[in-house]
């Protein structure tokens, strides 16, 4: 869908940052085109946000903390269910706006503005669960803790799903007390501003703020004083950057950074299931573009020839890349030309390291695609541990196949990355389901499945996949702060 032929209702009205329950320009007039994306064509501009912006949208959301953090928790959920309404019913235009504007395709993108909705109606009916405890004294005293919100909290969103990420991360802080700004990804901000437009005025002003803008706008919100916490979906090397700037003032963070994940299959799985967790698991429908994809897969001898086999049969077929707009493609685009870019240099080094490819490995000859940022969907197989394809963070297209014998060389090569997000191991022996599960480092596993997420059950990573944990009930404790209160009984 080329920018002439957008649907009206589609594209935000508005090209200014929202804060304090008003529009404003950019201070300094900044604004950008951002890309389509599907054919390497400006779509319309966004307003880029400097540090006097952020300074003015932090102060709007510390003006407004007290009063929210006041407001009973009931009627916080009131609030999140009412915006968790208005995005369910513009969920097809929402889809429509980041498939243009990300490259991703719409009828996938279709889930997300459900999935956010569902988190802000699961943070609503957690908004009166923020407790504390009693704890025994003796007589003479009453010693208790409560829960208080931080403040003003900082939240800088990925540009794989801009619109679910920015709603659905709005939820628990909110629903906790804080007031929130949001950061768009520069690669892809429209539906962030649409966001704001949908449902920035269904809060206080001053409680929910949006900001769009590149490095010096997420540097500014990392460093402001009154920004009590900050918080960042992206990858590993922004995350360190962030958690630098927080340093200077000792603000904490909650980091849901990159993966390196693994799919480890024993000879006992059932093959053809296996075969669609393996292509599910990659999330070739994002083109890669996600930091939960298993990108290693580790097939048992004995079954890795045949598996491996029916992969590559079967992957061209359900992940063709098409245009992204079109209800009935399967894969997408990459989200920028720098992307597509890191992706060709990732086969190279596949190449140049010994692997073998197998599936893919260029972009496709479709000369409708000839503008954009496609590329195929690509399996390497005779991968080595040591080989930079093994151990570094693509975000793009490329799955990495092992041949695997021995369980204890298995996990030393499965846990010798930086990595540690998520996991899928496939068997039908419960034994050794359980013994993988304990095996393997990472925060999140699936044990006959993958890519799924399910609200409620905790999501993040360990070593320099994250900080924290977010889709469930610590991510509303993530927002809060623990406060002793002992009183002395005449």
């Amino acid at each position: 869908m080329r920018a002439h032929e957008i649907p009206a209702g589609v594209l935000p009205t508005q090209r200014g940052l929202y804060y304090g329950g008003a529009w404003h320009a950019p201070k300094a007039g900044g604004q950008a085109e951002t890309i389509n994306p599907t054919y390497n064509e400006a779509i319309t501009t966004a307003p880029i946000a400097d540090a006097a912006d952020v300074d003015a949208a932090v102060q709007a959301a510390h003006a407004a903390f007290p009063a929210w953090a006041a407001t009973p928790p009931v009627e916080r959920g009131r609030y999140l269910r009412k915006a968790a309404a208005v995005l369910r019913e513009h969920a097809k235009p929402l889809a429509l706006l980041d498939s243009l504007n990300n490259g991703n395709p719409v009828s996938a993108l279709a889930m997300d503005a459900g999935f956010a909705a569902d988190c802000l109606d699961y943070f609503a009916g957690l908004a009166t669960e923020i407790k504390g405890e009693t704890i025994p004294m003796g007589d003479g005293n009453l010693n208790y803790t409560v829960q208080e919100p931080l403040g003003v909290i900082a939240r800088i969103v990925a540009y794989n799903h801009p619109f679910m990420f920015a709603a659905a991360r709005l939820a628990a802080p909110l629903a906790a007390g804080n007031t929130v700004v949001v950061k768009s990804p520069d690669q892809a901000p429209l539906s962030i501003l649409r966001l704001a437009e949908l449902v920035g005025d269904i809060f206080p002003p001053g409680v929910a703020n949006f900001l769009c803008g590149g490095r010096e706008c997420g540097d500014a919100m990392g460093r402001h004083p009154l920004v009590r916490k900050i918080t960042l979906i992206g990858g590993v090397p922004t995350g360190k950057a962030v958690m630098k700037t927080a340093s200077d003032n000792l603000k904490p963070v909650l980091l849901e950074l990159g993966g390196k994940n693994a799919l480890i299959a024993y000879p006992d799985a059932e093959l053809d299931k296996l075969v669609n967790g393996i292509i599910a698991g990659m999330n070739f429908t994002w083109s890669g573009q996600s930091c939960g994809s298993t990108s290693r897969v580790f097939l048992h001898e004995s079954i890795h020839d045949q598996v491996l086999e029916k992969v590559v049969k079967l992957l061209p077929e359900r992940h063709k890349p098409g245009i992204p707009t079109d209800p009935k493609t399967t894969m997408g685009s990459l989200v920028s030309r720098a992307q597509l870019e890191k992706v060709q240099g990732y086969v190279a080094k596949g190449l140049d390291d010994g692997g073998r490819l197998v599936c893919g490995g260029k972009q496709p000859s479709d000369p409708a695609l000839k503008d954009g940022f496609f590329y195929e969907a690509t399996v390497f197989a005779d991968m080595k541990p040591h080989m930079r394809l093994a151990q570094e963070e693509v975000f793009g297209p490329i799955m990495s196949v092992f041949r695997w014998s021995d369980e204890d060389t298995l996990f030393e090569q499965v846990n010798g990355v930086d990595f540690g997000l998520t996991g899928s191991i496939w068997t039908q022996n419960i034994n050794t389901a359980h013994r993988a599960a304990k095996r393997i480092h990472t925060g999140y596993v699936w044990i006959n499945n993958s890519s799924q997420h399910f609200m409620g059950a905790p999501f993040g990573g360990v070593k320099q996949s994250g900080i924290g944990r977010e889709e469930c009930f610590a991510e509303l404790q993530e927002f809060t702060y623990t406060k002793n209160v002992n009183l002395k009984l005449a």
